[in-house]
């Protein structure tokens, strides 16, 4: 059974419309980025709503309680199998204040030595165009939905 999960992308109209993207924390991710760059989101299990989920992701990833209403963009699935559902909210949000949630692992491999990383290691603003190019391709139709939706393009 595949997993699933859900997330938020948050846009803002200024000059140009502008969508949040987060990039995972980690050794594996450190040097990654056209593609390696996703909404936040994280999997939650059949007990939970998809909603309550992204809400509680978001504030995981990014330190901040989301309160603004939602708009369902519906589900797409990833390359390995992973379901991800996401929800839309127009809200101009100052990147300075944003925390994230750490997780513990082995590093170096095999080390035996235990390490913690960021959930995620930096959050952006992109246009459009540039986020087509550094989200996870299985998420990109998300943005498209987004941009008909909020006239972004």
């Amino acid at each position: 059974m595949s997993s699933k999960s859900a997330g938020i992308i948050l846009y803002r109209k200024r000059r140009e419309f502008e969508v949040l993207l987060v990039h995972p924390g980690g050794p594996f991710w450190r040097n990654k980025d056209l593609g390696a760059w996703s909404i936040p989101k994280g999997e939650y299990p059949d007990e939970e709503d998809a909603e309550s989920a992204a809400r509680r992701e978001f504030a995981e990833e990014l330190g901040l309680e989301m309160s603004a209403p939602l708009t369902a963009l519906g589900q797409v699935k990833q390359r390995g199998g992973k379901l991800v559902t996401a929800f839309a909210a127009e809200l101009d949000l100052d990147l300075r204040s944003l925390r994230s949630n750490t997780f513990e692992m082995e590093w170096p491999p095999r080390s035996g030595k235990r390490q913690s990383f960021p959930e995620v290691d930096r959050a952006e603003w992109f246009r459009l165009e540039e986020a087509r190019e550094k989200i996870n391709a299985g998420q990109r139709p998300l943005l498209d939905r987004l941009a008909q939706l909020a006239g972004g393009e």
